[in-house]
């Protein structure tokens, strides 16, 4: 159970490891971890959600479950854990299983205690957010994947260097891309040679709020019927939202090969009500596509309006479908807003922004 000389055993601990946004950043950053300096485990809550699990093993990284039956015995198989493994520090990634490493890891002998913020504070429910104020001060230092997302911590802060903001990236290397990719995309879809597709990434939930998207569509689609929309990721609100769905939209499902299927689409958006900075945006940057998103948290940190594409009002099925329909309609602006796209996610480093993680744990460390 040693750890070799001159490493950190370090465990990263989220809820869970399903195909969401803040879980793919844990994968991303696996591979670029510095595993001359540091050992990477990683626990999770919920079993039944593993989708990760195998990228995670591949890049390395043993994985440990906390869950099973029952459920409510998570926290002492982590007391357990980190008697047993003795990291160094723990990188938490979800407020609930946070709120438990900082109660089990309180005294100086305990891991050093690091904490990615990935959402704004008012996306949580009351519970949540008292427990994490309670508790918050005893983190060493935290990370916000955005300066929306950090402005939210506010007067949390026992200093002002205590919350570091780092902009985290998409990892699309070996991502298919060219014309073969492109109809091999569509096809895998079900899609039309000649259709100008809306896609968008992300859980049927009502932080996402693609029942907004639904209703913008259905004004578009009535005046491009050549349109047509794609909706990636599952959740709570599928049948819910394919019962209001009508011509032109799929339903694509949870997806392991979401980089290759980008490359299908002709325009990008998120209806979302509430982000910290979404992968999904950043990766469909990097694939030179034009995006339609919410003016939420972090993405007009990573979109100029009218530059890469548009920024419009949550909530706003007519500002979102007039947006769209720009983009639908004109061939060389969504190739002019898509070029300048794959030009700005040039700053998008995975490996940079795990660099600067790794810089937060050696400021932690040394104290």
């Amino acid at each position: 159970m040693s750890t070799p000389p001159g490493r950190t055993r370090v465990l990263w601990l989220a809820k869970g490891l399903g195909r969401g946004g803040a879980e793919q950043l844990l994968v991303n950053c696996a591979r670029h971890a510095d595993t001359s300096r540091y050992e990477i485990e990683v626990a999770y809550v919920l079993p039944w959600k593993d989708a990760l699990v195998p990228a995670l093993e591949q890049a390395g990284v043993r994985t440990h479950c906390l869950g099973g039956s029952p459920g409510a015995l998570w926290p002492l198989r982590l007391r357990r854990l980190l008697a047993e493994r003795r990291y160094g520090l723990v990188h938490s990634h979800m407020p609930i299983p946070a709120v438990a490493a900082r109660l089990l890891s309180s005294g100086r002998r305990g891991p050093r205690l690091v904490h990615t913020e990935h959402n704004v504070w008012e996306r949580y429910r009351t519970s949540t957010r008292w427990a994490n104020a309670l508790t918050y001060r005893r983190n060493d230092a935290v990370i916000a994947v955005s300066h929306a997302v950090g402005s939210t911590i506010g007067r949390r802060r026992p200093q002002p260097d205590w919350v570091t903001v780092v902009h985290h990236g998409p990892d699309l290397a070996g991502a298919p891309t060219g014309p073969a990719a492109r109809a091999a995309a569509r096809a895998e879809l079900g899609l039309p040679a000649e259709a100008v597709v809306i896609g968008t990434v992300g859980n049927l939930t009502p932080k996402k709020d693609q029942a907004t998207l639904l209703a913008a569509f259905a004004r578009l689609r009535a005046e491009r019927p050549e349109a047509a929309l794609v909706l990636i990721g599952a959740g709570p609100l599928e049948a819910q939202l394919k019962a209001q769905a009508g011509e032109g939209v799929v339903f694509a499902g949870s997806r392991a090969d979401v980089p290759a299927l980008l490359t299908g689409l002709d325009v990008f958006t998120l209806s979302s009500r509430q982000e910290g900075l979404p992968v999904a945006l950043m990766e469909a940057m990097t694939s030179g596509l034009p995006s339609v998103v919410t003016r939420v948290g972090g993405m007009p940190e990573v979109l100029d309006d009218g530059e890469q594409g548009f920024l419009v009002p949550p909530g706003d099925p007519a500002a979102l479908a007039g947006a769209l329909g720009r983009l639908v309609a004109d061939e060389g602006l969504r190739r002019r807003l898509g070029a300048a796209a794959r030009d700005r996610s040039k700053s998008f480093d995975v490996a940079g922004a795990q660099q600067a993680i790794e810089q937060v744990y050696a400021q932690v460390l040394e104290r």
